[in-house]
């Protein structure tokens, strides 16, 4: 069974930045497109950004769109998440996932799934 273990997770405070990582238990990174979900207390899971295999297709939720940048280094088995400029609506558990077919957004088509990492922004 596949696990994937996010970090970089914290509190900052609006207009601040954080980086998220995500390194699968095994070397699956270049085979599988990676996502970033977030979830807030109350509200369903959204997808955030996703990335296919090799990188060349990445996609973006309009709310983060400009702010955030998702990237995936295949050597090192490890993706990230880049976000500048937060909002404290970006407040939430983040969770990245991992896709055996192509990027995707939807929550379904995802196969293995991080246990998340809080991301708290202040006002």
């Amino acid at each position: 069974q596949v696990q994937l273990v996010e970090s970089g997770g914290g509190l900052v405070q609006a207009g601040g930045s954080l980086r998220l990582s995500c390194a699968p238990s095994e070397g699956i990174c270049s085979n599988y497109a990676m996502g970033w979900f977030r979830q807030a207390p109350g509200q369903d899971r959204e997808f955030v950004a996703g990335i296919n295999r090799s990188g060349g297709t990445i996609r973006y939720a309009d709310s983060v769109k400009g702010r955030f940048t998702i990237s995936r280094d295949n050597a090192k088995n490890t993706g990230y998440l880049q976000m500048n400029s937060l909002k404290p609506e970006d407040t939430a558990v983040y969770y990245c996932a991992a896709d055996k077919g192509l990027v995707s957004i939807r929550i379904t088509d995802y196969d293995y799934w991080g246990q998340g990492t809080q991301v708290t922004v202040s006002s």
